[in-house]
């Protein structure tokens, strides 16, 4: 990982097309060796989550190239490689398992991201229903070590129709169901990197679950 981590920051200080081209190679090279690494992690998963059965590293990668666009940033390229591990592959709408590798920045996430406005409210719902469940696995001492909280956008006020004064208030706000577990990049750097990586992940299957219930349900 240590090679990938290097390309990366020199992409960072060099995030033009005519530097890219010049080491294309390098780069296709250290997408395919990244592309083995995230199939060793599927099956190092399939033992604790049997729904990642048949899914392809192929299927969950994410392009390093940038949509600009839209954006006020015109650099052409990611500065990190990402796979997103669920059944379905990185477009899946379920919680799964994202890994980040980028130099100062490198994370590994879970849970359901920007779901569509429905979807969201029946999240919520689920979390407001069973909101002891809910608690449990977030307040979990192992789970929140890593994975302190919720993460992303939140409304300022509780949405209705929920009461405003509910104990489940700080999670109802929240517009993303996403954990995020900030690693070093000396994280990577070890011999077992990938089975630190599965413990790691491991300790969001109960969190996707409980997630997942009502996504599954949702698009049944």
């Amino acid at each position: 990982m240590e090679q990938i981590l290097s390309f990366l920051q020199a992409l960072k200080q060099h995030n033009n097309r005519e530097w890219f081209n010049q080491h294309k190679d390098e780069y296709s090279a250290l997408r395919l060796q990244f592309e083995e690494y995230v199939d060793e992690l599927i099956q190092l998963m399939l033992p604790y989550d049997e729904e990642l059965s048949g899914l392809r590293a192929k299927d969950c990668l994410y392009r390093i190239y940038r949509d600009i666009r839209f954006s006020y940033d015109k650099t052409p390229y990611k500065t990190h490689f990402a796979a997103y591990l669920a059944k379905g592959g990185k477009k899946s709408p379920r919680g799964g398992y994202y890994l980040h590798i980028e130099p100062g920045n490198c994370l590994l996430s879970g849970g359901v991201w920007s779901p569509e406005p429905k979807l969201l409210r029946l999240l919520r719902q689920a979390v407001f229903d069973n909101f002891e469940e809910f608690r449990e696995i977030m307040e979990n001492p192992v789970f929140k070590r890593l994975y302190p909280g919720l993460d992303g956008e939140k409304l300022k006020t509780v949405p209705r129709p929920f009461p405003k004064d509910t104990p489940a208030s700080a999670y109802l706000k929240y517009k993303d169901f996403v954990v995020l577990g900030r690693v070093q990049d000396r994280y990577f750097s070890g011999k077992d990197w990938k089975q630190n990586v599965v413990t790691d992940f491991r300790k969001l299957i109960p969190f996707n679950r409980f997630l997942n219930y009502t996504v599954d349900e949702f698009y049944q």
